[in-house]
């Protein structure tokens, strides 16, 4: 590829806007060159389910036309090549989730961020691989193999939102969405090197099927801060169908002020996870940078044990037996093991275990609000490791970190205990590499709906190390 059509896959969806106004650039070019890039790339990464190619470049040739107008007619997003997750329902699309039960599967409906997306004029070319129904930290399915790392094949593009974070790492898409319900787009945003936001609760529509479903909250992927606060200011707001999302919206803005004279508490481990020493020496340099920005930034004290992941194990578990379990007698043997595993746990969950997930749901709040109060945000590794192997066995029973047996499944992950802590938004930023190319990431905490200030640390941090100059070496 051309080094002047690379620049294009990698142009930012604020300056690919200002160019398509401008009329220096064509929605067509942006497409053709995007397309060329999946073309040459997803045979070694395997990061695409479906692609649209054809549609695609009709589309951006009418949004094309659009910006020769002179109406005013130009929607948000008009004519930024879209990357959706083969979780999301897109009507009349075949969405697999990664799975054999759902190879034929197409939907009657769209999910609202997705749809909202679409509406706001981004051209939908490719749909991305997710773990069967988007249940590991990892991207490889019955129905569609191994998914790989754009930086490092041998290396997993993350999960459950793996094939749009790798696909926006890899020059492949402009914007991308995701859904995270342990850090499902936390983690493929730490293993990529991009930029990832998990929302607060009810912030952005959920899918219409699941609207009490606190536990996943749908969001998007991106190369950097700015093209985030833009997407999330198409895709954010109530929806009709969705009774949780709130009525209040949240404008982001596009540039912050610095950070200086900020207060920011800093854990490494959050009380209780096995870290990496690499892992562990990024995230030092990264509370460096934010001391360089004039932060105060304080070591604290969770409070928190391992009981945080046998807890949200138990709410994960039974999620998944009362919407699978009936698959179990014809599919079993078609299904990823794990899954089956996490199905026949949660049918053993009794309601009193379960009712004892909202207990520690509450413990774990009441230790990190004083902090969340006394600090302007949280910081923390997004991961444990800077990432596990493409085919990482989520059973595997010898799965260690410096040495020590860890639970294979989550065992590696910081981010789901802020998916417990749902009404807390949370980001991920890269803060370097390890020694196998691999990026890692530093999540980003905020306190209830405080989105802003979430954004804003990120922002800063981003203008410090100008993390989206790299690219993977592919």
């Amino acid at each position: 590829m051309a080094a002047a059509d690379l620049d294009l896959c990698y142009m930012s969806a604020l300056d690919a806007l200002a160019a398509f106004k401008a009329r220096t650039l064509s929605p067509v070019e942006l497409m053709k060159a995007v397309i060329a890039r999946c073309e040459a790339v997803n045979p070694a990464l395997n990061l695409v389910t479906y692609s649209y190619f054809e549609r695609a470049l009709e589309q951006a040739k009418t949004a094309e036309a659009r910006y020769g107008k002179t109406d005013g007619r130009l929607r948000t997003l008009e004519g930024l090549p879209f990357a959706s997750k083969d979780y999301h329902a897109i009507k009349g699309e075949i969405t697999t989730i990664g799975s054999k039960i759902m190879e034929h599967n197409r939907p009657d409906h769209t999910y609202p961020v997705t749809e909202r997306l679409m509406r706001a004029g981004a051209i939908l070319h490719i749909r991305t691989t997710t773990p069967e129904f988007g249940y590991a930290g990892t991207s490889h399915s019955p129905l569609w193999g191994v998914s790989r790392n754009p930086w490092n094949s041998d290396y997993t593009p993350g999960g459950s939102s793996g094939g749009s974070g790798g696909a926006v790492a890899a020059g492949m898409t402009t914007i991308a969405d995701g859904g995270d319900g342990g850090g499902s787009i936390r983690i493929p945003a730490s293993v990529n090197g991009i930029f990832g936001f998990k929302p607060p609760y009810g912030r952005n529509p959920n899918d219409t099927t699941a609207p009490h479903a606190f536990l996943v909250q749908i969001g998007v992927l991106t190369r950097t801060v700015a093209e985030s606060a833009l997407l999330q200011n198409v895709v954010s707001g109530p929806h009709k169908a969705d009774i949780a999302s709130l009525r209040t919206r949240v404008r982001l803005p596009l540039a912050y002020e610095g950070i200086e004279g900020w207060r920011i508490a800093y854990s490494p481990d959050l009380g209780y996870v096995e870290v990496d020493e690499e892992v562990r020496e990024n995230t030092r340099k990264a509370v460096d940078v934010f001391r360089e920005l004039g932060c105060d930034v304080e070591e604290v004290d969770l409070g928190w044990t391992s009981g945080v992941l046998n807890q949200y194990l138990r709410l994960f578990e039974v999620l998944f037996a009362s919407g699978l379990q009936d698959f179990l007698p014809e599919w079993r043997f078609e299904m990823d093991p794990k899954v089956v595993d996490l199905v026949e746990k949660g049918k053993r969950v009794s309601a009193v275990e379960f009712e004892r997930v909202s207990q520690t749901r509450g413990r774990m709040y009441q230790k990190l609000a004083p902090i969340l109060e006394r600090y302007d945000v949280m910081i923390c590794p997004t991961l444990a490791v800077p990432a596990v192997k493409a085919d990482h066995t989520n059973m595997d029973p010898g799965f260690t970190i410096n040495g020590k047996p860890v639970e294979p499944h989550l065992g590696w992950l910081l981010t789901y205990p802020f998916n417990m802590m749902n009404q807390c938004p949370a980001a991920s930023v890269p803060t370097g590499f390890a020694r196998n190319g691999v990026p890692t990431g530093l999540q980003i905490v905020g306190r209830t709906y405080d989105d802003t200030r979430v954004f804003r640390a990120a922002a800063a941090f981003e203008a410090a190390t100008n993390w989206s100059r790299h690219r993977p070496p592919l």
